[in-house]
């Protein structure tokens, strides 16, 4: 894979049976998606940008999937400042045939029918513990193997997937609005704000939101604040800092809402991703 000088791309593994690489781009500029023979999957985890593949952008964030076909021309776009990173990700094309399941492909080929699938957080877990382990040299090879495969099983699976389904204008809105939450992580939103900067009422925008996303515009918030939260745990030692960036009320606060999600603490988590 080549680099345009805002854009590094650092491999993290290569066997033959998966090969995982870091993607990370300051925001400055847009640039083309590396292209590969065989299909790929980039799990975002820190930022957001636009993905334009076709005619139908799509807003890649921490809790997705998005699915690279072979030889496909793909651009990158960052109307959110601060950069962004993606784990990217591949499997072995005869491994690939046993993890994906037939009704994502077009008939009789390994690619993919859909751009994205969601993920659920326990996923967005194994995404960072995977990046994680590989980047400080403290996953064995059979290890890392192992995590790439059960990642990909479990953001392929029917009880941790959620397809996007919804009209384009509905799509359009509910990622607009994903780019405006994500362009403060620290302010506390209001609905009347996030309405108007939409230029609709509060009560069609939260029944848009959760009829593509199948949760709650709070709750995404929430989860897109997490998400963060566990890019930086493993190389943030001051746990109250984290909180605070993330416009969390208080520590404690913090601490209650990662378990809630996540089913481990800030520190348990930092100690599975850096200590392993």
């Amino acid at each position: 894979m080549s680099a345009a000088p805002h854009f590094h791309c650092e491999e993290l593994l290569r066997t033959a049976t998966v090969v995982v690489c870091d993607l990370q781009c300051d925001g400055s500029a847009p640039h083309q998606e590396p292209t590969s023979p065989e299909p790929a999957f980039l799990f975002p985890y820190r930022g957001m940008y636009v993905r334009h593949c076709g005619d139908d952008p799509v807003v890649a964030e921490a809790g997705q999937v998005l699915f690279q076909n072979p030889n496909e021309a793909t651009r990158f776009s960052h109307p959110i400042a601060g950069g962004d990173g993606t784990l990217w990700l591949q499997i072995a094309p005869m491994m690939l045939q046993e993890l994906v399941p037939r009704n994502l492909c077009v008939q009789d080929s390994m690619n993919f029918s859909i751009p994205r699938l969601r993920i659920d957080p326990r996923t967005q877990v194994l995404v960072s513990l995977l990046r994680h382990s590989l980047k400080e040299q403290i996953a064995e090879p059979l290890e890392a193997e192992s995590l790439s495969l059960t990642l990909v099983h479990r953001a392929l699976g029917p009880a941790t997937s959620l397809a996007v389904d919804a009209t384009r204008s509905r799509r359009n809105l509910v990622d607009r609005t994903k780019l405006v939450l994500a362009s403060d992580l620290s302010k506390r939103w209001s609905l009347a704000e996030i309405g108007a900067a939409m230029c609709v009422s509060p009560v069609y925008l939260t029944q848009v939101f959760q009829q593509v996303e199948r949760i709650p515009l709070y709750r995404y918030h929430l989860r897109l604040r997490l998400a963060r939260a566990l890019d930086l745990i493993a190389t943030v030692d001051d746990l109250t800092a984290i909180s605070n960036e993330l416009g969390f009320s208080s520590h404690s606060h913090f601490s209650a809402a990662f378990v809630q999600l996540y089913g481990r603490t800030p520190s348990e988590f930092r100690d599975s991703a850096v200590r392993r």
